[in-house]
């Protein structure tokens, strides 16, 4: 089976040797997005989780809708957070942006991320 690269200007560049997603088949394995404006590839938020979390999904949502999908074509999710405290704003601002049912998800809390972030997240999409 051949894979297809999906790339998009609307989310930020590949920072590493990645690309954005990759399509397989039906299946598109969106990589690990941390909060990153896409037009200065610098991180957003200032240091607020909430405003962190909410660029993630909008980078995810990007991704997802140049590989023709959408947000609610997401069937698993993992979350990093350096800070498992803001659980709870996580699970608010991800109910801003999916309907139930929810997608599977993993939420781990590790001891940091790239660019001194707080929160990244990839998925899993299916196209049908």
């Amino acid at each position: 089976m051949a894979k297809q690269i999906i790339h998009t200007d609307q989310a930020p560049a590949a920072i590493g040797a990645y690309s954005q997603a990759v399509r397989a088949g039906d299946t598109v394995y969106l990589s690990g997005q941390i909060p990153l404006d896409p037009a200065t590839m610098t991180v957003t938020g200032g240091g607020d989780f909430r405003a962190e979390a909410h660029q993630v999904f909008k980078n995810l949502r990007a991704v997802a809708e140049a590989a023709g999908g959408s947000l609610d074509q997401i069937v698993k999710l993992n979350a990093y957070l350096t800070d498992l405290d803001n659980f709870a704003v996580f699970n608010e601002v991800m109910a801003e942006y999916f309907a139930q049912p929810f997608p599977a998800r993993a939420a781990v809390g590790v001891a940091v991320l790239p660019k001194g972030v707080q929160v990244e997240a990839e998925a899993v999409l299916v196209l049908a």
